[in-house]
């Protein structure tokens, strides 16, 4: 079910290049929207971020492609041993 998913996902993210100005048109443009580029750039840059991420689970990737939100986001990186002597 996974690769259906990552294919279709894929394919979607295609659709979404290839008919932005409409998809863009249905959304409308926020006044935050602006700051990216407008409507049509934050599709593109929609659309990159899910192919990616569709490549990423079909090849068993995506723990490395999301490694670094981990240090962006606080808590979610487990704390690390420290090396310590034990004494006996």
């Amino acid at each position: 079910m996974r690769y259906v998913l990552s294919i279709i996902g894929m394919v979607g993210a295609v659709f979404l290049l290839k008919y932005r100005e409409q998809v863009g048109n249905m959304i409308g443009e926020a006044d935050w929207m602006r700051k990216v580029g407008g409507v049509y750039n934050l599709v593109i840059v929609v659309a990159l971020i899910l192919f990616f991420w569709c490549v990423a689970t079909i090849t068993g990737t995506s723990d490395i492609l999301f490694k670094p939100l981990l240090y962006l986001i606080p808590g979610l990186v487990p704390p690390q041993e420290q090396p310590g002597y034990f004494v006996e």
